[in-house]
This record gives C-alpha cells, sequence and structure tokens, in this order.
C-alpha cells in the first residue's frame, strides 16, 4: 500500500503539467476550497483503504494519484491506495465484502456493485449531486450501479474498448476503410492470416477483453443470456450461429489467444506479432510513448466495433464503478472522496492524463478536450453512450453481475472454439451454469 504525501504529488506533477492537468499547489487550493464547501464532511481520523484496477496508462495512474494526494492534503484523510490486476480486483472485493473487514473503496470493474447489493453504501446523494452538477449520465452506466432507485455505487468512467489494427495490413488485405459488418470482417481477418499478419482476440478469461468482445458477438447476432425477464434463453439458434461464426473468426487468430488475460494482445502488438484486435487506446498510447515505434505509431488506427446481423450496435464495453462497503467506519469520508473524484477541476483534466483510455459516463464532459487532441482518439469518446449493460436486454443486478464474473459466456465460446465441446454441449453447459445463477 502506498501513503500518499506532498512529496508524491510534487513528484506527479511535471508529467501531469505536460497533459494540461492541474497540479501541483493549483490542485491542492482546489481541493482545499472544495473540501471546506463539500456536503460531505469526513469522520475525525478518517483512514480509507482503497483498492483500484492497475493502469494501463501511466499518465492516468499519475493523475489518480496526484487527486489522491491533495485530497489527502486538504481534508486530512489517510488514503491508503492499492493497485491489482483486472483478474484480482473481483475476488479480492468479495473477500473483503464476505469478511467484513480489509477494504473501505473498490474502484473495480463492470456491474461490480451489483455483486454485493446488501454490502454496499448507498450512493443515492452522490449520484444525484454529480447528475445535476455535469448533465446527467448516461443510460448503461447509470443501468450498471442501479438497483431500482439506489445507486450501489458511481460509474466512474467507462474503458472504451474499439478496433486496434495496422492500417497497412488492412490495406493489403483488400480493405481500403474497416469493416463496418460481421461478414466482412471474417473476410478481413481471414486475408490477414493468409498475409501472416493475423488478428487475435482473447478466448481466455480476460475481464475486460474477453467478456467485451464476446459479448459483443453474442449480442450481434440477435442471442442473448437471458429475456428481458431473466428468463434463460441461451441455448438457442442464434446463439448457435453465433458460435459458428466466432470459431470461424478463431481460426484466423494468431496462437495462444485461449490462454491471453486483458495484457496479453497489447504485448502482442507492441512486439509486431499483431495486426488487428480490439482493445482500449492504452496500446496506441504506449506505442506513442515509445521512441522506437515511430512507424508502429503512424500505422496504428481505430474503427468502432462492426454491426452484426442485429443491424444495431451491441457493446458491452467495459464500465469501471467505484462502491464504498456499507461496514467502513468513514462513510462521509468515502462519499467526499468519490465526489471529489468527478468534480470538474479533477476529472476533465484526469480525461486527459488517461489520454483517451477512460471515456466520461457524466455527458458534461463530452467536450473534454482529449477526443480532439489526436484524430485517433475520437472513436473512444462514444464508448458509453454505445454500450448496452452487462445485462445485455436482461435486469440489471446480482446475476448478470454474477454470470459476467463467473466467464459463462466467454468459457462457452472458448470450449467450442477450442474443440473441447461441440456447439450443443457447449450452449448445454452454459445454459445450466445460468439456470443456477437464474433461479
Amino acid at each position: 500500500m502506498n501513503e500518499f504525501t506532498r512529496r508524491t504529488l510534487l513528484q506527479g506533477s511535471t508529467a501531469l503539467a505536460a497533459a494540461g492537468a492541474l497540479t501541483g499547489p493549483a490542485l491542492l487550493e482546489f481541493a482545499k476550497a472544495w473540501a471546506a464547501d463539500s456536503p460531505w464532511k469526513p469522520e475525525a481520523g478518517a483512514k480509507l483503504t482503497v483498492m483500484r484496477w492497475k493502469r494501463f496508462v501511466p499518465a492516468e495512474d499519475e493523475a489518480f494519484n496526484a487527486m489522491v494526494a491533495a485530497f489527502q492534503k486538504a481534508t486530512g484523510v489517510q488514503m491508503n491506495v492499492f493497485s491489482e490486476s483486472f483478474e484480482d480486483v473481483q475476488p479480492k472485493a468479495s473477500v473483503a465484502a464476505n469478511t467484513g473487514s480489509g477494504l473501505d473503496l473498490v474502484w473495480g470493474l463492470h456491474t461490480l456493485p451489483q455483486l454485493f447489493p446488501t454490502k454496499v453504501l448507498k450512493m443515492n446523494d452522490v449520484a444525484d449531486y454529480l447528475g445535476k452538477k455535469y448533465g446527467g449520465w448516461t443510460d448503461a452506466a447509470a443501468k450498471t450501479c442501479k438497483q431500482g432507485n439506489d445507486w450501489l455505487g458511481i460509474p466512474v468512467a467507462t474503458i472504451g474498448g474499439y478496433m486496434t489494427y495496422r492500417k497497412s495490413a488492412v490495406e493489403k488485405a483488400g480493405f481500403k476503410d474497416f469493416p463496418k459488418d460481421f461478414p466482412s470482417f471474417l473476410e478481413l481477418c481471414k486475408a490477414l492470416k493468409k498475409n501472416n499478419t493475423p488478428a487475435g482476440f482473447a478466448l481466455g478469461h480476460a475481464s475486460g477483453d474477453a467478456n467485451g468482445w464476446l459479448h459483443w458477438m453474442l449480442w450481434g447476432h440477435n442471442a442473448w443470456t437471458v429475456d428481458k425477464d431473466d428468463k434463460v434463453i441461451i441455448n438457442s439458434p442464434e446463439t448457435a450461429k453465433a458460435l459458428e461464426y466466432v470459431k470461424a473468426l478463431s481460426e484466423t487468430f494468431i496462437p495462444g489467444t485461449a490462454s491471453w488475460n486483458d495484457g496479453s494482445n497489447n504485448k502482442a502488438y507492441l512486439a509486431g506479432e499483431l495486426y488487428c484486435t480490439a482493445n482500449g487506446i492504452s496500446i496506441y498510447v504506449a506505442a506513442k510513448d515509445d521512441p522506437t515505434k515511430k512507424d508502429l505509431t503512424a500505422d496504428t488506427y481505430h474503427a468502432l466495433m462492426p454491426v452484426g446481423p442485429i443491424g444495431k450496435p451491441t457493446e458491452l464495453q467495459l464500465c469501471v464503478p467505484i462502491l464504498a462497503f456499507n461496514f467502513t467506519k468513514y462513510p462521509n469520508a468515502s462519499k467526499a472522496f468519490i465526489a471529489f473524484m468527478l468534480e470538474k477541476e479533477n476529472y476533465d483534466k484526469w480525461l486527459t492524463g488517461a489520454r483517451g483510455y477512460l471515456t466520461q459516463t457524466l455527458n458534461s464532459y463530452e467536450s473534454s478536450p482529449v477526443w480532439t487532441a489526436d484524430p485517433k482518439n475520437a472513436y473512444f469518446a462514444q464508448a458509453s453512450k454505445r454500450a448496452l449493460p452487462a445485462s445485455g436486454i436482461g435486469k440489471v443486478g446480482e446475476k448478470a453481475a454474477t454470470a459476467i464474473a463467473d466467464f459463462i459466456v466467454v468459457d462457452m465460446f472458448a470450449n467450442y472454439c477450442t474443440g473441447a465441446k461441440d456447439a450443443k454441449s457447449a450452449m448445454a453447459e452454459a445454459e445450466r451454469q445460468l439456470k443456477r445463477i437464474y433461479r
């Protein structure tokens, strides 16, 4: 764990200043003024332990650390923050929820607050305060965190996942523009493999990447885990078509995707082994920051996810909500920190620090300068508005969150694509698992 100090804040100020962020004394003065007027006054002697996902863009991490340090200095709240990989956030949050100790706040993935609806601190006042001040919340982000009229957490941001590709390889494959529909996308991937410039998408337990693209594939075929009344409908002709399509796609992939985690495609792309994948903007940012990869940076472009037979976008984007457990001794401090994170003086600059990796969930931030700072950033600005909630057409809640956390859709596709099960068996297994959840 790291205790943030004034020295930490000053160490991060140089990089943040380059990104146009509020830093150093200016950030601290804002934090002091905000704390004086805040509706939430931290408890005396408050100490918050915060777990977050491990950063993929260093400047985002620096911006977050500076924000934490300023909050600590202005309020006197002691902040202990540590990071975990995407794959480890949910299990460790579950341990804290079950034991009632160890963590005060968790900045996690997908519908994490829905996993513990009776263990979280309700955030209605924070959500109302921020929503009224900053133009309201995007639809999928709000649904991700709400149970009825109650807010179980706050949707801090969306990590948009879009196509990242080498333009030269796509043009060599015979495509002037990136495909916009599933048939053309499959033809592109076949041509990329033929040219030894393959695509690759995670088929392993990659919490962000695998869940993201495989739900997009499922929903794009008008196939769903459950219907609007939460009746399990995964075993369907539409799901069978989705399985066949994804298997055909997987046959064009770079070897090893069945064991990929969320960092695997980043590494393969930056190593020049991969020419098309779905990812946040972190691959492009890493290439830009590496002076040895100027050619790769110039050749890297982004595109929206192609649309399936359903005829409209069906994207599962990675919402990153924050929750506070209701067993925290410091509920006011917890709410104050969360509200502070999303204030304009912090958040707009934080988006700039994240360089397009994080996308706003509050509508007022659509005009953030990060989206026009580089034309290749622009697609990612749409992620939160184009997304469906993790439940698809079903009800958002603990059951849908459990299905995501248990990788049911991912395992169904992986089992079929790797030959571990035939299509009938893969669907039947997913159906059994879902029915255990949706009892």
